[in-house]
């Protein structure tokens, strides 16, 4: 099943076990189980410290449960974790063998502090690029603390428990059997949630902060070149953002950026967040802005307000926010958002395996998650505002070549419908006609591009008409010391490799903008 290549770097992996490990596997029958077999078989024949057992008792076949040998930790995979979760398996190996993850000392002992009974499911799909940073979070928990319970669920392999609890998007977590979360967590996220206290603790150390030369908002490809960039300068710098890598984790392929022929979204920020880390950057992620207040209003230094009460002071500012996907603000959608109505058609798709759906959209994402999902669904109805579809022609004749792929243009979405639990029809009117129409399907995938986080920047800085940053040829705004970059701003083309070049030139324009000072201003500013 492991190809010599991937055995040989897992062998090497295997040797950092601190003690032995037991992988418990619970089989049936099914070709499921016999691949999972394969691979366990081929995992203990890789290091002395891994055997393999087989377990007469377990809520889910087939499973395998990674444990100490000497008890304690364990985890358990209701799945065979390959593709993103190969990953995922590879770590709990590591981490229930002793290997210490790597995780903030204060988090650790957090964990480690938790009482009572954890049990956690994450319902995941293998394709989802969400779902390994939830999976590796509460397995690392379980490595630390031996009352924390966690098992991966592939809702793939298990179909039938998916359409009993209503999961229609991943990944889904579960803490002792009531709903806990949904999407992309870190550990950070997850304590937050258990530990009412962990919000506060962190926004008075956040708060006690001594002021930056210059603070970059938002950990995308814009924020991590700016932070590279200001950091070489010896600037004090800092970062602060919901999560590493922003809006690129949601993207499946990366074919343009120069110098890199093909990569991912997860391999792409785990590469800019390797590279920030290098250097002297105070990263602050887990965290999202609320207000900003120019250094112009105050006499002083600029103000950064947090949505956990922390202000955070700086001398200049980078702003890389990035954007979010575009909602259609028809009624039920919001109703249906995770049941039915979905944005990531990688992570979602597997999870509407034979049934019908709509991809509103004819970009790009739209065609390309048309195409996807044609390969998974029964159906696939691809519906778009304009006269003909806006994709490239060569994704558009792909697409056009699919038996099970349906296109309407000129169609305006007017409703979601759905039966209280989820989404059963979409209805839309033809432009041309004015005749409403309406389609019987179970998933609705929203692909109409983005739109900028910006919205806590109104009266700060100039925005324009779609929200965005407006920003001149330095990436400098309205407001003196406040520079912009990425997706957010009023740049024309949203690419990463323009994202990287224009956070470089914020980046610089920030240290020219400080080496500029007055010395009594600085030294004002600075005390």
């Amino acid at each position: 099943m492991l190809d010599p290549a991937l055995k040989d770097q897992l062998r090497s992996y295997l040797t950092r076990l601190a003690e032995p490990i037991v992988l418990d596997a619970a089989l049936d029958d099914s070709a499921a189980s016999g691949e999972m077999k394969t691979l366990l078989d081929e995992i203990a024949g890789l290091s002395d410290k891994v055997s393999v057992t087989e377990s007469a008792d377990a809520e889910r076949r087939p499973a395998f449960t990674v444990r100490r040998a000497s008890g304690g930790a364990s985890t358990t995979f209701a799945a065979i974790p390959l593709g993103h979760e190969f990953t995922s398996l590879v770590l709990a190996l590591l981490q229930i063998g002793g290997y210490p993850p790597r995780i903030a000392p204060e988090e650790a002992d957090q964990i480690r502090a938790l009482t009572g009974e954890f049990h956690f499911e994450t319902f995941v799909s293998l394709s989802c690029q969400n779902c390994p940073d939830v999976v590796q979070a509460l397995n690392a928990m379980c490595a630390l603390n031996p009352h924390v319970h966690h098992t991966m669920i592939d809702g793939a392999l298990f179909q039938a428990e998916v359409a009993a609890r209503g999961i229609m998007s991943v990944p889904q977590v579960y803490l002792n059997g009531e709903p806990f979360a949904s999407g992309r967590m870190d550990i950070e996220a997850i304590l937050a949630k258990l530990d009412a206290g962990a919000v506060a603790r962190k926004a008075a150390a956040l708060g006690e902060k001594a002021p930056f030369d210059v603070l970059i908002v938002g950990a995308g490809p814009a924020g991590a070149a700016a932070a590279v960039y200001d950091a070489r300068k010896g600037l004090r710098t800092g970062l602060l953002g919901e999560r590493f890598g922003g809006q690129v984790l949601d993207t499946m392929a990366i074919e343009n950026y120069v110098s890199v022929p093909e990569t991912d979204g997860p391999k792409f920020a785990a590469a800019l967040e390797q590279h920030v880390r290098a250097y002297d950057v105070d990263i602050m992620t887990g965290q999202k802005a609320a207000a900003l207040v120019p250094a112009s209003r105050n006499g002083g230094l600029h103000e950064l307000h947090l949505e956990n009460g922390a202000i955070l002071h700086a001398k200049t500012l980078v702003l890389a926010p990035g954007a979010r996907w575009r909602h259609m603000n028809v009624p039920g959608e919001d109703i249906y958002r995770t049941k039915g109505v979905a944005y990531c058609p990688h992570c979602d798709g597997p999870l509407f395996k034979g049934k019908r759906v709509a991809v509103i959209g004819g970009g790009n994402s739209g065609v390309e998650a048309a195409i996807d999902l044609a390969g998974i669904v029964q159906h696939v109805t691809l519906l778009e505002f304009a006269d003909s579809l806006r994709a490239d022609a060569v994704l558009q004749t792909k697409l056009h070549s699919l038996p099970n792929v349906t296109v309407i243009t000129h169609a305006l979405t007017t409703e979601v419908v759905g039966d209280g639990r989820k989404v059963t029809s979409l209805h839309y009117r033809d432009r041309r006609t004015e005749q409403a129409h309406e389609i019987v399907l179970d998933g609705i995938f929203v692909q109409i591009g983005l739109v900028p986080n910006t919205e806590w920047l109104r009266g700060a800085v100039t925005l324009s008409e779609r929200g965005e940053i407006v920003v001149d040829a330095h990436g400098a705004t309205s407001a003196p010391g406040v520079f912009a970059a990425g997706d957010a701003t009023t740049t024309p083309y949203k690419q990463i490799v323009v994202a990287v070049g224009e956070g470089a030139t914020a980046a610089l324009s920030a240290f020219d903008y400080l080496i500029r000072l007055p010395v009594e201003e600085g030294a004002r500013e600075a005390a």
